[in-house]
């Protein structure tokens, strides 16, 4: 059984909001829970998160999100060698998802992972901050190395269902496992307009404008508008709806997927060098209400839910 013995868990109330951080299995959100009513696929105990480290509540990613190629190949001039940690052989949502983070104040964490395959020296940071039924999550991640490091950041939320998601993008890569799979349009089965995503995506829709994400829990009588900023770079969105866990993940992420490869390989979309010393940015605010009533439409010029 992996993780700590016993898990340490930091607690913050408003009278809207209650949000419950594991700091010893990845600074992971374990509990998000609005108006009384949990959002977040939740286990009975924390110590399910060091057992099922990718399905339950909401960790950050970092220093890359999504696949990257297991073994060794050169990266900015350095050896970079990955074990597979997923079962389709890939490096999955880079090291930080189950590692230790040590409190630095009394919203705040930092870590810095063990090279593990990774060559540069770098450290994330989160702060998690309430304030009535808007929470707000920082996270940042810095080259602590002496040459330029490819860096990514991202979270990874499992929502409970069905829930709702709108935004707008111009185009979505169909499928987060094909590393060479051409982006499409956003129609058909890819439109989040409001709905529930249908079952069985694995996408990420690209260039998210503007960055913000509307999500409604109809069931819950619940809606939230999710807004995002990667320090001015572009946001893409990630959203899969697997058969197991019976959950939906929505995942701002500051790259495509397969961004290591595609840096490589200078494609498009892929991770952005980090100098020595720069930092990666990604601060998501999540602004909860209860929801008045039926609404189906986001709003591309200010990313709120319209009556129809």
């Amino acid at each position: 059984m992996r993780g700590p013995a016993a898990v340490e868990e930091v607690t913050w109330r408003t009278d809207e909001l209650e949000v419950t951080a594991l700091p010893g299995i990845g600074c992971r959100i374990h509990r998000l829970r609005a108006f009384g009513v949990d959002l977040l696929r939740t286990p009975d105990t924390p110590r399910r998160h060091a057992e099922e480290p990718f399905f339950w509540g909401a960790y950050v990613m970092a220093p890359w999100t999504n696949r990257a190629d297991p073994g060794p190949t050169t990266i900015a001039g350095r050896r970079v060698d990955l074990a597979p940690d997923f079962p389709d052989g890939t490096a999955i949502h880079g090291l930080v998802v189950e590692r230790a983070w040590e409190r630095t104040g009394k919203t705040s964490f930092r870590t810095a992972p063990a090279p593990n395959g990774w060559p540069w020296a770098h450290d994330v940071t989160a702060t998690i901050e309430l304030a009535g039924s808007v929470l707000r999550l920082a996270y940042r991640l810095t080259n602590r190395d002496d040459g330029p490091m490819p860096g990514g950041l991202g979270l990874h939320p499992w929502f409970r269902r069905p829930v709702g998601v709108a935004l707008s993008a111009g185009s979505v890569h169909p499928d987060n496992g094909a590393a060479e799979a051409e982006h499409v349009h956003p129609i058909g089965r890819f439109a989040l307009d409001g709905g529930p995503p249908p079952d069985g995506l694995d996408a990420t829709w690209l260039d998210v404008e503007p960055p913000r994400v509307a999500l409604r829990w109809p069931e819950l009588g619940l809606a939230a508008r999710m807004t995002l900023d990667a320090g001015g770079a572009p946001v893409h969105l990630a959203v899969a709806t697997p058969a197991e866990p019976r959950a939906t993940a929505v995942e701002p992420v500051t790259h495509r997927p397969w961004g290591l490869r595609r840096l490589a390989d200078g494609r498009p979309g892929g991770m952005r060098l980090l100098a020595p010393g720069e930092a990666q940015e990604l601060v998501i605010t999540l602004e909860i209400s209860r929801d008045e009533g039926p609404r189906t439409h986001l709003a591309a010029e200010d990313g709120v839910w319209l009556n129809r």
